[in-house]
Order: C-alpha cells, then structure tokens, then sequence
C-alpha cells in the first residue's frame, strides 16, 4: 500500500513573487509543508515603498498582446503567461480575499485605501492562516542538490531539507552569485534611471514639467514620449524614465555617457515651423518673452527663448528668418548631454538575471534542474514603470505554484 509523502517547498524570498507563490500552493493543496526563506527582518519590504506607499498593485491593461508591449525583458516569454493570468485575474485575486481596488487616470490600480499595507497584511494574513512557515532573517547562502532533495545553507548555520525550491529573490547579485552553478545569468545593469544634466537651459528650472515632450537617443532610433520633468540634476518623468529602461543596456556599455535630443512640443518640425511663422505675422507687435506657446511652462519658455538671443524687449514682429530657424531647432532638436544617473526614488529595478531560455515558462521550471523554479525579478524580465513589475511578479508566481500543486498532488509517493 501506497502513502502520500508531504513535500517540502521552500521559497527563498519573502517579497511580492515569494508570497504570492506561497500563498497559492497553501491556499490549494493542504498536502504541503511550505516555508518563505527572508533574509530581512522584515518581508514584503518593496510592496511597501512602491507607488509611493501605495502600492502600485498592477496596470489596468487587460489585453496580453498589448500588456507584453510595456516589457523591454522578457515581452516574447511572458506573452502565453500573461494567458494564464493576467492583470485582470490579479484584480479578482485580491478582490476574492477582500482588498477593494481603483483604477487611477492613467490606468494604474491601486488600493482603495492608498496603502500598500492593505496589500501585505492581505497576503501576510493569508500565509499565515493557511500554515505558510515564514522564516524572517534567514539568508540563503548555498544552494545543494542531494539524491532527489534540495539542500539550502543558511547563514545561520541551518541546512533546510526542501523537495522544491522557488527562488523569488528580486535582484539579488548574492543569490545570483549563489545561482550561477546551476544557470546563466544575464549581468545586471540598472533600468529605470533619470539623467544627469547640467546644461544653461535647465538652470533653475527644478519642478517644472512638460505634459508631452519627445526624447530621442541621438545617432540611434531609440525614441520615447511622454511628460517630462527637469529636476535639480537633469532630467527625470516617464519619458526619461521609459527610455533608460529601453536602453538599460546600451547606456550601461557607454558609462552612461550620451546625447539626447528634446522636442519639448511634442509637434513635428514642419508643424512648429508654420505654427512660429504664423505668430510672426498675427502677434506682430507683441513681445517673445511674454507668450510662451506649445503649451511649454513660461519658465522654460523664457529659459529656451534666452537661451538663442532673444532679449525681453524683442516682439515677434522683429524676428529675422533665422531667429525662427533657431527657435525651431531648440523647440523639436534641443540636444543635451547626459553625463551619468539617478536611481528613480526607491523603486530601483534592474535588467538582468536568470536567463530566460534556461526557464518553461509554461511551468515557470527550470528546464536543466528538476524541481527548482523561478518567480519574479530574480529573472531577466523588468517592465517601465505603471505596476507592471508587480504583474510580471504575480503571473510568474501564479504560474509556478499551479506547476508545483501539481507536483505535490500527483508525483510525491513512496512505497
């Protein structure tokens, strides 16, 4: 006669992959020992800082095709994920256990309390609730396989015995390290960053925002849109934001050391040109400085006017061909050197990590180890800003605890 043997899991990482993980296997197979390993004294310490302490749970993008498209890393291997569970099956999740979500203006849900406490004491409760073992300053510094059992040191001296292993460690270049015996890892580089920039332009202009600006990498097709805000060291919002995530790469190999190309319009450089021409001819009389157009803040209206040689007394009426020339060209062409960066508040996010063609994405497995799975940003998958991080973390989670179910249910016997 055959017996059920109860399978160990350990999931090394208590943040948001980590608990999702956990929670979903506890929640649905009660067969199953299952111990969060967090070398923090703390868990969850991201979902707490993230969207400003709100947590920015996930994005209001129900379509996977169009979901994948917000992922520099790891758009191809998520799209059949996003399949299995999405950002609408994310708003259910949490739903179903009692959090009220909203969805923002610009289409990123939050908690209805704006407290991203509402988050962890949801998923903390549900651990907790369904036996979910939470090991608190508890760090992983080796990583064995003996026989069929995994083997975890920790640098308390303690061996953890585990059937399954689920590395949920964000980036992490420690467990990466720890990691490479059994993977590739992609090198690491920062995503999500602002640009240094001391240029006369910019001086004294911190808090002033452009609703749509253009950003384009000189010399290279790689070009963002969005709101753009000038910050005491260079430049920072979504357009900055969604290009240095593009480009993690590439800036990371020039030492972030490059060129830039505004267009603070948003316009084409005909459209600017016709636009310029005809306030030439209707305000005539009335003076530059005192009209700022394209909806440009009349600071940096004034700042960019100055900038090219146009002094307060001059009206448009006075302007020559190439004064027009020249403010065109600063308008939709104002290039600007970017000599290094600035980590984006908290929300630090890095490119890199295991690589993607060593996991199944439709297990969420390793494809060279049995048994070990994968969640979260410990992968070389990272998203712009917008909860799609979170959602990329959720998805992966979900995935690999559905996988693991499965394991426990069916293939953990002994005669």
């Amino acid at each position: 006669m055959s017996q059920k043997h109860l399978p160990t899991v350990c999931i090394v990482g208590g943040g948001a992959a980590g608990f999702f993980t956990a929670v979903n296997i506890a929640e649905n197979c009660r067969q199953v020992k299952v111990i969060i390993l967090e070398q923090n004294k703390t868990v969850l310490n991201k979902v707490k800082i993230s969207g400003g302490g709100r947590c920015n749970v996930t994005h209001a993008c129900f379509e996977p095709k169009e979901l994948v498209n917000f992922y520099p890393r790891g758009k191809k291997e998520l799209l059949g994920a996003f399949y299995t569970f999405q950002a609408s099956d994310t708003v259910q999740w949490f739903e179903n256990r009692g959090v009220e979500l909203k969805t923002e203006s610009d289409n990123r849900i939050f908690p209805i309390s704006n407290k991203s406490e509402t988050i962890i004491n949801c998923l903390i409760e549900v651990a907790k609730s369904k036996g979910v073992e939470i090991w608190n300053s508890t760090k992983v510094v080796e990583l064995e396989k003996q026989d069929e059992k995994w083997v975890l040191l920790t640098s308390k001296d303690q061996s953890v015995i585990a059937d399954i292993v689920v590395m949920t460690t964000g980036g992490s270049p420690f467990i990466w390290n720890v990691l490479e015996k059994w993977h590739e890892i992609v090198e690491p580089v920062p995503s999500l960053f602002t640009f240094n920039i001391q240029h006369k332009i910019l001086e004294d202009l911190q808090g002033v925002s452009v609703r749509n600006a253009e950003v384009s990498l000189c010399h290279h097709k790689l070009k963002t849109t969005g709101p753009l805000l000038i910050t005491h060291w260079g430049l920072s919002g979504p357009a900055v934001l969604k290009m240095s995530a593009w480009g993690a790469r590439l800036f990371h190999a020039n030492n972030y050391r490059f060129e830039i190309s505004i267009n603070w319009t948003g316009k084409s450089k005909q459209e600017v040109m016709d636009f310029l021409q005809r306030q030439r001819r209707q305000s005539a009389g009335k003076t530059v400085m005192s009209q700022h157009l394209f909806e440009i803040p009349t600071r940096l209206w004034k700042s960019v006017v100055g900038y090219i040689g146009i002094d307060t007394s001059m009206t448009w009426g006075s302007l020559e061909n190439y004064h027009l020339e020249k403010l065109r060209q600063i308008l939709c062409e104002c290039r600007l050197k970017v000599n290094g960066k600035s980590t984006f508040k908290e929300e630090f996010v890095t490119a890199g990590g295991v690589e993607l063609k060593e996991v199944d994405f439709r297990t969420m497995e390793s494809k060279k180890v049995e048994n070990l799975f994968f969640a979260g940003e410990v992968l070389d998958i990272d998203a712009l800003t917008g909860g799609f991080n979170f959602q990329a973390a959720w998805t992966t989670a979900y995935i690999a605890a559905q996988t693991i179910i499965d394991k426990c249910t069916y293939s953990f016997r002994v005669k």
